[in-house]
C-alpha cells in the first residue's frame, strides 16, 4: 500500500514506520495518524513482523508536534472527539500493540510527538533530541495521553513541572529521568534499535505478547477519561483562541486566564 505521509518497509522481521513530513518537522496531522493506524492494524497478525520501529524523516525532528492549523477553530465537543479518537486509534493502539514498539527519537519530540514516543514500549534518543510538552503555551493541555504516561515514566512532580512550564529537556536529562532507555549519537540511532530488536526476535512472540499485556495492566484507564474531558474543555477558552492565533501569526501570546 502507498502512503502519503509515511515510508514503510519490513527488514529483518522489523516493521519500520518513518513519518515522512520532513518539511513540516514531521508534525502529526489527521491523515498521518490514520496512516499510522492502518499500518499497525494491517500488520498485527503478520507473522513476518516481530517488532515495530517508529521514527521521523530527516535529522531535525522525530515529530515536532501536532498540526495546529487543523484544529484551531474546534469547539469543546470537537476537541474531546479529537483526543478520544486519536488516543483510541493510535496512541493506545501502540501502547497495547502485541509486538514491541520502539520509538527512535531523532531530534525534536514535542507535544503529540513526545506523546507518540511515550506510547511506544521503549525509546532510544539521538544525542540532539529535545523533548517536551508545550501545550500550555497554546492554552491547551496534552490530549494524547501525555498527562498520564509522562508521570508514569518520570514521576508526578517532574511531569507536572514539564507540563506547566512547557520546558524542553535534552536527551541526557531524559535518560536520567527514565524517559528514554538509551542516548546514542544520531548516526547510531537506528543501529541501536536494531541491536535491541536482534534480541527480541530471538524470544517467544507469544511470551512477549503476554508480557506486554501484563506490564500494561498495572495502570487504570480512568485518567485518560479525565484528560479527554479536560482537553476538550480547553477548546472553549479564550486562552486557547489567543494561543493558537499567536502561534499562527508568529507573535507572543497574551493569556488572560479565561
Amino acid at each position: 500500500m502507498n502512503y502519503q505521509n509515511l515510508f514503510v518497509n519490513i527488514e529483518d522481521q522489523i516493521l519500520f514506520i518513518t513519518i515522512n513530513r520532513e518539511a513540516k518537522l514531521n508534525a502529526l496531522n489527521k491523515s498521518t495518524l490514520e496512516e499510522i493506524a492502518q499500518v499497525l492494524n494491517s500488520n498485527v497478525d503478520n507473522k513476518e513482523v516481530l517488532g515495530v520501529l517508529i521514527t521521523g524523516a530527516g535529522s531535525k525532528a522525530f515529530v515536532a508536534g501536532a498540526d495546529i492549523s487543523e484544529f484551531s477553530n474546534y469547539s469543546i465537543e470537537e476537541g474531546k472527539k479529537l483526543a478520544a479518537i486519536g488516543q483510541d486509534s493510535v496512541f493506545n493502539l501502540i501502547e497495547n500493540y502485541p509486538k514491541p514498539v520502539i520509538a527512535a527519537v531523532n531530534g525534536f519530540a514535542l507535544g503529540g510527538g513526545l506523546e507518540l514516543a511515550m506510547s511506544a514500549h521503549m525509546r532510544v534518543a539521538s544525542d540532539n533530541a529535545r523533548l517536551g510538552l508545550p501545550e500550555v503555551t497554546l492554552g491547551l493541555i496534552p490530549g494524547y495521553g501525555g498527562t498520564q504516561r509522562l508521570p508514569r515514566l518520570i514521576g508526578k512532580g517532574k511531569a507536572i513541572e514539564m507540563i506547566v512550564t512547557a520546558d524542553m529537556i535534552d536527551a541526557k536529562q531524559a535518560e536520567s529521568l527514565g524517559l528514554v532507555n538509551y542516548v546514542v549519537a544520531q548516526d547510531e540511532l537506528i543501529n541501536k534499535c536494531k541491536e535491541i530488536f536482534s534480541k527480541i526476535v530471538q524470544r517467544s512472540p507469544t511470551a512477549i505478547k503476554a508480557a506486554i499485556k501484563a506490564v500494561n495492566a498495572y495502570s487504570s484507564a480512568d485518567g485518560f477519561d479525565v484528560e479527554i474531558q479536560s482537553f476538550g474543555e480547553c477548546f472553549g477558552t479564550e486562552d486557547f483562541k489567543e494561543g493558537v492565533d499567536a502561534f499562527l501569526n508568529k507573535r507572543k501570546p497574551n493569556f488572560k486566564g479565561n
